[in-house]
C-alpha cells in the first residue's frame, strides 16, 4: 500500500498523513522534510539560492526515490508537486493519490497563522493571500482533479483517509 496525499498548501497534508500512517501501520514521509534533510536547508533557504524552478528538480527527483524505496507508505507532497514534470502521472501509476479539497477561505485562515514558514506566500497580507490562493488552486485544480480520490473538507480526518485506503486495497 502506497498513498499520495495532495492538496494546497494548508490542507492537512501532514497531519493528516501522519495520523493515517500510525493507524495503517506503514511509514510516513513528508516530501519536503526529506528535502530538506537531504539538501542541508529549509524549502525558503532552497527557493532564495535557486529559486522555485530549482526547487520543483529536487521535488522531482525526491518523489522518484521515495516511490522506488518505499513501497508500503503514506507520502505527504508539496502542494506544487502534481503540478509539474510528470508527477501526478507517476503518483497515480504507483499508488492511491487522495487530494485533501478546501475551499479558498479556509485554507487562507489557516495559513494566515504561519505565513512565514512558507516561502510563496511569506509577506502577503491577508488580501493577497486570499487573491493568491484562489488564482493558484484555479491553476491547479486540473491536476489536483486526477487524484483517484476527492476527500472535501469538512469531511476530511484520519480516520475518513483510513476508509478511502481500505476500500482501495
Amino acid at each position: 500500500m502506497r498513498v499520495f496525499l495532495i492538496g494546497f498548501m494548508g490542507s492537512g497534508k501532514t497531519t493528516y498523513g501522519r495520523e493515517l500512517a500510525e493507524r495503517a501501520g506503514k511509514a510516513f514521509i513528508d516530501l519536503d522534510e526529506v528535502i530538506e534533510a537531504e539538501a542541508g536547508k529549509s524549502i525558503t533557504e532552497i527557493f532564495a539560492g535557486g529559486g522555485e524552478e530549482r526547487f520543483r528538480v529536487l521535488e522531482h527527483e525526491t518523489l522518484r526515490r521515495a516511490i522506488a524505496t518505499n513501497p508500503e507508505a503514506v507520502i505527504a507532497v508539496g502542494g506544487g508537486t502534481p503540478c509539474y514534470f510528470n508527477n501526478m502521472d507517476l503518483m497515480n501509476g504507483s499508488g492511491t493519490t487522495i487530494y485533501l479539497q478546501h475551499p479558498p477561505e479556509v485554507l487562507a485562515a489557516y495559513l494566515e497563522e504561519e505565513p512565514d514558514k512558507r516561502p510563496l506566500i511569506s509577506g502577503m497580507d491577508q488580501e493577497e493571500l486570499r487573491e493568491y490562493i484562489a488564482g493558484k488552486l484555479q491553476e491547479r485544480e486540473p491536476f489536483y482533479r486526477q487524484a483517484q480520490v476527492i476527500l472535501k473538507w469538512p469531511d476530511i480526518s484520519a480516520a475518513a483517509l483510513l476508509r478511502f485506503v481500505v476500500r482501495s486495497l
